[in-house]
């Protein structure tokens, strides 16, 4: 457990709305340890972003309620920890690379000044030193020129740049946490490919663990250790990602690998999953996938909890588990 950097126990949170709640997270069981890179994956609504927001408390204050259950980083519980000590635990601690850099760089001010004001904000270095550790950082980003790349702004780089711009930002106090939200989503595959493997060797490089967020199978399978999927606001399967991507045991997983244009016909048709997610403020009482699902049964009005599935530490949580998927 000395390892253990980012423990989600049976979270439940929910937004209020008029007359109601929106219930977001639904019992999100999850955990990172030093070293690992993990990835997270589902459609957009799974509840992917609100973990992710809400591991550094990011969320406004007032503007949540937390049902139950418990989140805790590197042994502190984030959810009664005081503004102070939140704000101690961010950058130094724990950084996060966001999908848009264009949104998460003030485009107002020179890449160099945000670098520098980052790195002397958690570090005692003059001036002179954080610039020199800026330089240093986007050189292990690859990116040429570095010094040239400090005196522009934002508008003036191209999307991968600005991406590895953030990288360098999120790596600059050596996290033991670092949080990537969808961070190649903008990108081509070409560009998308070199800044997975500079994030990758980053990791490594400095011990860093991981939680990479993101939509797209084939992203994850390059990078990530272990993956959880989520689906209507909690996990639904989790394992070593070789072993959930090539004997996937959920039939949600089976869906979502089913739709990736890989291996696809040209011109034919893309498969795609039927229905829609679930209303978060009406959830459906048993199983939320149900009413998607090619293999529905009588069951499945309960809801099914996570429970260990075969081995090589695979969970499911589904009553109609496709074992034919499942190699040991």
């Amino acid at each position: 457990m000395s390892d253990r950097i980012l423990t989600i126990d049976n979270l439940r949170l929910s937004f209020p709305i008029y007359q109601g709640e929106v219930k977001v997270l639904n019992g999100v069981s999850l955990h990172i340890n030093r070293g690992e890179i993990v990835g997270v994956v589902g459609e957009s609504g799974s509840g992917k972003s609100v973990t992710a927001m809400l591991a550094m408390r990011l969320i406004a204050q007032g503007s949540y309620s937390v049902n139950g259950g418990s989140l805790e980083v590197l042994g502190k519980n984030v959810l009664t920890a005081s503004e102070a000590e939140m704000r101690q635990l961010r950058g130094s601690k724990v950084a996060m690379i966001f999908q848009e850099p264009m949104t998460a760089l003030n485009p107002t001010r020179r890449i160099g000044k945000q670098m520098v004001d980052v790195i002397r904000q958690h570090q005692t270095l003059s001036s002179k030193q954080a610039k020199s550790q800026a330089i240093e950082l986007l050189s292990d980003m690859q990116i040429a020129e570095p010094q040239s790349v400090l005196d522009r702004y934002p508008f003036e780089l191209s999307g991968g740049m600005r991406q590895r711009v953030m990288i360098a930002l999120a790596f600059s106090c050596e996290p033991d946490l670092l949080i990537a939200d969808e961070p190649t989503t903008a990108l081509d595959v070409t560009v998308q490919r070199q800044v997975l493997r500079l994030l990758e060797q980053k990791a490594i490089a400095t011990g860093t663990a991981v939680l990479f967020i993101s939509h797209d199978m084939a992203v994850v399978s390059q990078v990530c250790d272990r993956l959880y999927v989520m689906y209507a606001g909690a996990v639904i399967e989790s394992g070593a990602t070789d072993s959930v991507l090539t004997t996937p045991c959920h039939p949600y997983t089976v869906g979502l690998l089913a739709c990736s244009p890989d291996g696809s016909e040209p011109r034919a048709e893309l498969a795609s999953i039927p229905g829609t997610v679930p209303n978060f403020a009406r959830l459906p009482a048993g199983c939320a996938f149900r009413e998607r699902c090619f293999a529905v049964g009588e069951a499945c009005g309960i809801t099914p909890e996570l429970h260990a599935e075969g081995r090589a530490n695979r969970q499911v949580a589904c009553w109609y588990p496709q074992q034919e998927h499942i190699h040991d």
